[in-house]
């Protein structure tokens, strides 16, 4: 066995020890770990390319990314301070996947990197339902609230997020990467 397999399933046995799995019609829930760096790189790949205004980072910057900080990222993801979780199918498939972290400063968590594939999207397929109800387990436990910030031009989005109970604060800022649109803060009470 190579040393990346015996790495990685060394933290698959220990992920699946200590994380949290929800099944969701054939998909896993959990959460992220060093070894999954290369399926987290293409992940995001993926995201960036289908949904280019919904995170702000373009695919030509993270094509620039070098090894240490994808496996940075992965790693993040089981921290005590973050969490990323992603949706694997029973074929081993990375189909979605959120990021959630308290933000020096802020009273509650927020969630960051919401992505899933166009083919497991909705409420019947229960990817994001099931994502988002971890995110919101782990945040429960770091504050009253979960917060977000998505782009107005998105309405697919805001509707997910308005029919998971968030609602617009009223704080909206230009979108980093395109000053012409706007990125609107929505909050959740989790209590």
């Amino acid at each position: 066995m190579s040393e990346r397999n015996s790495e990685r399933a060394q933290h698959t046995e220990h992920a699946e020890r200590l994380q949290h799995t929800r099944p969701a019609q054939g998909v896993v829930i959990r959460r992220t770990v060093e070894s999954d760096w290369p399926e987290v790189r293409a992940l995001r790949l993926e995201m960036l390319a289908d949904t280019p205004l919904a995170y702000l980072e373009t695919v030509e910057h993270a094509l620039r990314r070098r090894e240490w900080e994808w496996r940075a990222w992965a790693r993040d993801g089981s921290s005590a301070d973050s969490i990323t979780v992603a949706a694997i199918t029973t074929e081993g498939r990375w189909v979605g996947t959120m990021m959630s972290k308290v933000p020096r400063g802020h009273a509650g968590a927020f969630l960051y990197g919401v992505y899933v594939a166009p083919d497991h999207r909705g409420t019947a397929a229960g990817v994001t339902d099931a994502l988002l109800d971890r995110i919101e387990e782990w945040a429960l436990g770091r504050g009253d609230t979960l917060t977000l910030e998505v782009n107005e031009s998105n309405p697919r989005a805001v509707a997910a997020y308005r029919n998971r109970g968030f609602v617009e604060t009223g704080v909206i800022r230009p979108y980093p990467l395109d000053h012409s649109l706007r990125e609107l803060e929505m909050r959740k009470p989790l209590r």
